[in-house]
């Protein structure tokens, strides 16, 4: 009987965990920010990050540029969107649209583009 109760509890622990985790980041996806939408259902995604130098110990400013696939053409400039790895769709689309995270206007934009943050 206690061993009843005692698997009658992990699932609803199971359930406040998996509301935990959609609150943050999913699983295998990366979040960064939209720097050309000129193309239909492509845009171009900066990642930035820091990284330590092998050799001096300094960290150097980086960035990875993603193609990703927005089919219904929903982030605009300068948005913060969440993408995650997908089969290839071109030549350099290998990233889909997972979802906008926050929504920026084009002033913000102009003042802090992708390119100034990195």
């Amino acid at each position: 009987m206690a061993t009843s109760t005692s698997k009658a509890a992990k699932p609803s622990a199971a359930s406040g965990d998996a509301s935990s985790q959609l609150s943050s980041q999913l699983k295998g996806t990366k979040i960064g920010v939209v720097e050309s939408d000129k193309r239909d259902k492509t845009r171009k995604v900066v990642i930035a990050y820091q990284a330590m130098h092998p050799k001096y110990g300094k960290y150097i400013r980086q960035r990875t540029v993603l193609h990703i696939h927005d089919e219904k053409n929903e982030s605009k400039l300068g948005d913060v969107v969440e993408v995650a790895q997908c089969r290839p769709m071109s030549k350099t689309k290998f990233w889909r649209l997972v979802r906008v995270v926050e929504r920026r206007s084009a002033a913000a934009t102009a003042l802090a583009s992708a390119k100034e943050i990195v």
